[in-house]
């Protein structure tokens, strides 16, 4: 099928929209560039999403795909005959390894890059104000999490990059020496995600990169993810964006339909049956709330459609895995 006009919305300081840009570089798509604030209010993310505020969000028409592990699946069936996130087969382990270091390594990686010398150069010539907002912002997002002390994160940070390195060495073929990538020859789903928090390390706050020294293996995978670059990246912008929901909505096509195909049997683990009202949120950091009505509830996500007055009739979809459905108030 052709490939539809894609959207991501991102800025370019998100450790995970890096990924999302990096995963739409390796399948070599040409997709929209939408730069949305990166703190609160969000008025045009929050058109499309209904409450949900993470970024990226990734959009084609008036569907839009929350979580970068979802934006793979979807990705994976835009570009099937591009070069995919399960080369080597071993579907379950890279969602396994994917899923440790989107949660576990990340916030690791953030405890440490957010130390005192990283956060000086990070916010290096920014107002005040704006360091203040961004604190505050980040705070009403954690809210009841435990986060990582930077002194707890650099111990788990050097563990968990030896982890990285012994998996190169032990993905080498008969152990001669290390493979390109994590579990191979070819990058898939788990570089991908392994790669942003140590992007957001060597990259965004190089006063505390010299952790990475330690494991020079880890240092040459970095540089062969980086080399993978962004596709063709074209500026847009928000009001471009929902000005194509908006008539897409018109038409009434749906597009998750061909994406998701054989996946849409309705598996029902809460009792709400199709058409109830329901909300979504993530299970942790940035908790706020989408509203809808549920369209769709099959073993890998949530669907829900709602309307917005400038978006129009717009489907929301989560992953399961880390979010929670309710009943609607």
């Amino acid at each position: 099928m052709a490939v539809p006009t894609i959207y991501l919305h991102h800025y370019s300081m998100s450790p995970f929209a890096e990924k999302a840009r990096l995963m739409l570089g390796h399948k070599r798509l040409t997709w929209q560039s939408v730069i949305v604030p990166s703190v609160m209010p969000k008025p045009d993310v929050v058109a499309l999403t209904g409450g949900y505020r993470r970024v990226p969000l990734l959009q084609v028409g008036n569907d839009v795909f929350c979580d970068t592990g979802l934006m793979a699946d979807v990705l994976e069936h835009l570009a099937p005959a591009a070069p995919g996130f399960f080369p080597h087969g071993q579907r379950g382990l890279n969602r396994v390894v994917a899923q440790w270091a989107d949660h576990q390594l990340f916030w690791v990686a953030m405890g440490y890059n957010f130390q005192p010398a990283g956060m000086q150069q990070l916010f290096e010539g920014a107002p005040p104000e704006a360091i203040k907002a961004f604190g505050a912002d980040r705070a009403a997002m954690s809210t009841g999490m435990t986060r990582v002390r930077p002194a707890d994160a650099t111990s788990a940070y050097r563990s968990f990059l030896r982890r990285l390195a012994d998996m190169l060495h032990e993905a080498g073929e008969a152990g001669a020496g290390n493979a390109p990538y994590l579990l191979g020859a070819a990058p898939s789903l788990a570089d991908f995600a392994a790669y942003h928090p140590l992007w957001f390390t060597q990259q965004r706050v190089p006063a505390v990169a010299h952790i990475l020294e330690a494991t020079p293996a880890v240092g040459a995978w970095l540089a062969r993810m980086k080399a993978i670059g962004h596709g063709n990246m074209v500026k847009s912008n928000s009001t471009e964006a929902i000005a194509d929901s908006a008539r897409a909505s018109s038409a009434g096509a749906r597009f998750d339909q061909a994406i998701f195909g054989r996946d849409e049997v309705f598996q029902d683990d809460h009792g709400l049956p199709l058409g109830s009202r329901v909300t979504v949120a993530a299970e942790s950091f940035g908790q706020e709330t989408t509203e809808g009505t549920l369209l769709a509830e099959t073993r890998t996500r949530y669907t829900l459609e709602r309307h917005d007055e400038r978006a129009g009739t717009v489907r929301v979809h989560f992953p399961r895995v880390g979010y929670v459905l309710r009943a609607a108030a």
